[in-house]
């Protein structure tokens, strides 16, 4: 993903999502989960946009551990930026909120194993 401030982004995405920074050097970063998951930071600068529906990177989809986790995620989001939404389609809840360079970040509960997705949420592709 870039960023525009790797720190702020590192310590951000560290805290949403428990990541732990197991390499970094001045202008990139690398953030895994203690199940092998990976997020790669890039800084690119103030003045590197990201915009709006044009092909790239347009979300950041994540799912919780459990309830609780969810929470603390929301919590987290709402730090963030105060325009979180938490909606329950499908016996799944999503909140959306916003990460540090204006990125839509979603965090969901339970995952697929346990209630799964059987359409496309049309306010994923419907702008």
């Amino acid at each position: 993903m870039f960023v525009a401030e790797l720190d702020r982004s590192v310590a951000f995405y560290q805290e949403l999502l428990g990541l732990e920074a197991t390499s970094r050097d001045g202008e990139a970063a690398l953030l895994v989960s203690p199940d092998g998951y990976q997020l790669y930071l890039r800084s690119m600068g103030d003045r590197a946009p990201h915009f709006h529906a044009n092909i790239g990177f347009q979300y950041l989809i994540w799912t919780a551990e459990n309830e609780e986790d969810l929470q603390r995620c929301e919590r987290v989001l709402r730090a963030q930026w105060p325009g979180v939404t938490s909606t329950t389609v499908d016996g799944f809840r999503m909140v959306e909120g916003r990460g540090p360079d204006g990125m839509p970040v979603v965090v969901t509960f339970p995952g697929l194993d346990k209630a799964p997705r059987h359409e496309i949420l049309k306010r994923i592709y419907v702008w």
